[in-house]
């Protein structure tokens, strides 16, 4: 398969989900209103490039006509080998060296996107959205994010986990726990770096 663009990987990402939740996958339409495409149409120009990349298969004459090419080799994937990334000092990168705890093997199943490091999480101001304070928030980069999506965000020179509302240039970086106040961004003076999207949660019992 040929490499994929945010773009291209996140409608790949919501038609695996969509299988994955009712075993079947979405319609063009459905990709559509999902991903914030202008109309079903542009869906399926996404859909033909990820058949000429080798990502998946359609059939001309159904609306449900979307085979996952990969999905014939997932159940042999490498395990994934991560950073686990601690407490995170301002200004530096999240990957520095002196932020990462250790490095772990996790099974590249367990998410449905693959990460590209784990943050330990520090803190309940996401405990509603069942991220918890300890969890590991499995992060994968991303260079946009959607209204609603639960990302990890640098803003004044501080690391946080949040769910992202947007109007106009204003952003609001909502908490998942109401004992926490919105932080309050206006991104045309301040700004709001996204360091990754979050694709899950490893929870030690």
């Amino acid at each position: 398969m040929e490499p994929l663009s945010d773009k291209q990987r996140r409608v790949f990402d919501f038609i695996r989900q969509t299988i994955a939740e009712r075993q079947t996958p979405p319609t063009r339409a459905e990709i559509a209103q999902a991903l914030g495409f202008a109309s079903a149409n542009a869906a399926q120009a996404h859909l033909r490039t990820l058949a000429r990349k080798g990502a998946i298969e359609l059939s001309p004459n159904r609306s449900r006509s979307i085979r996952l090419i990969e999905d014939d080799t997932s159940a042999s994937a490498a395990p994934l080998s991560l950073a686990v990334v601690g407490r995170v000092a301002a200004g530096e990168p999240i990957l520095a060296v002196e932020h990462v705890e250790r490095h772990c093997q996790i099974d590249a199943g367990l998410f449905l996107q693959a990460p590209d490091y784990l943050l330990r999480v520090t803190g309940d101001s996401m405990i509603d959205a069942g991220i918890l304070d300890g969890d590991l928030l499995g992060v994968r980069r991303a260079s946009d994010v959607r209204d609603g999506d639960i990302a990890v965000f640098r803003w004044d020179d501080e690391v946080t986990v949040k769910r992202l509302s947007r109007q106009g240039h204003i952003a609001r970086l909502v908490a998942a726990n109401p004992q926490y106040t919105d932080i309050v961004v206006d991104t045309r003076r301040e700004t709001l770096v996204l360091e990754g999207l979050a694709v899950g949660v490893i929870r030690s019992l």
